[in-house]
């Protein structure tokens, strides 16, 4: 059986699919491009064979695993790419446990805070409100690097530092074209501006010559800077899930877009550490467990994931009425 791309698994809308199981005493996985459950036959028919049956993905819209069941990562990859609702229940479907929210699994308590989604709704359908929330997160991106990369020693036995002329002129011209922005178009058009210097900048200082960003390349530059800012988008959506701030409510990459949030959240970290060490990783040929290592700790000692939870909460409980952060 041919493997199957994520968007022919979702050409049937949720609405129109037929399926929806409950199992029990059963092992779901993958096997052969397909998701199947494994039961254990003890019948003096059977043999005592185990039994295969196929899930069809592409026409299911949830998945309850009850009692006296597991599934395997691969097959978890699997419905997650076909859009498959997935949930952990007690005996015959009831109480659920936990839900799965299309990708990200969310703990399912009518009890979690609701200060933070009530605040960010308070300002999220006024454009203008929007806008200056956004200009305050990427005020703060700017105050963070320049923290990082003004007190990360290693980053400056390699180069990285705020005092060079060009990062400087960089920096000086993302704040004066941030807040004259009207729309948030003008600032992702700012944001791409000032990531394309600090590219240039690092694969200068780390003697990476031809560097172009490539999403799909081979190259370890590229790999690493793929590969840190999913780390990035991780904590990124572990803020958001704590918090309870769903997803889709962005500030800046459209409000259309999926996950989107989780981009904007993660902006606030990817220049000041997953970028140089990137390059840094690169440069000294490392492998990618290595690269994950030193990026991981670099969250640690940098507190990141803190520094999210702080900008987070500060635009949803106060709004739009405290510009940038002074780090």
């Amino acid at each position: 059986m041919k493997d199957l791309s994520p968007s022919d698994l979702k050409t049937i809308l949720h609405s129109k699919r037929a399926n929806l199981y409950y199992l029990e005493y059963c092992r779901v996985m993958q096997k052969d491009g397909r998701v199947l459950y494994l039961t254990e036959v003890n019948s003096s028919r059977n043999n005592g064979d185990n039994q295969y049956f196929n899930i069809p993905i592409a026409n299911t819209t949830v998945l309850l695993l009850g009692n006296g069941t597991s599934i395997t990562q691969a097959a978890v990859r699997m419905l997650a790419q076909a859009g498959v609702l997935l949930g952990f229940a007690g005996g015959g479907g009831t109480p659920l446990y936990m839900g799965n929210d299309i990708e990200w699994m969310t703990p399912q308590s009518e009890y979690r805070p609701t200060e933070y989604i009530q605040g960010w709704m308070s300002f999220w359908f006024d454009d203008e409100k929007r806008l200056q929330a956004a200009k305050q997160f990427q005020a703060a991106r700017i105050a963070y690097l320049t923290r990082v990369w003004g007190k990360d020693r290693d980053l400056g036995a390699e180069g990285f530092t705020t005092d060079n002329d060009l990062i400087k002129g960089a920096l000086e011209r993302f704040n004066t074209r941030t807040e004259q922005a009207t729309k948030s178009s003008d600032l992702l058009l700012t944001e791409a501006q000032l990531t394309k210097v600090l590219y240039k900048f690092a694969a200068n200082n780390t003697g990476t010559s031809d560097f172009t960003r490539q999403h799909q390349s081979a190259d370890k530059a590229n790999d690493f800077l793929n590969h840190g800012n999913y780390l990035a988008y991780g904590l990124a959506a572990c803020t958001l899930w704590v918090l309870g701030i769903p997803h889709g409510f962005a500030v800046m990459h459209g409000k259309t877009r999926r996950g989107a949030l989780v981009f904007d959240i993660a902006d606030l970290i990817k220049d000041a550490i997953v970028l140089p060490w990137a390059f840094i990783c690169a440069k000294e040929n490392a492998t990618e467990q290595e690269f994950r290592q030193q990026v991981l700790q670099k969250f640690t000692d940098h507190k990141a994931l803190d520094f999210m939870f702080e900008q987070v909460k500060k635009v949803a409980l106060q709004g739009t009425q405290v510009k940038g952060d002074k780090l």
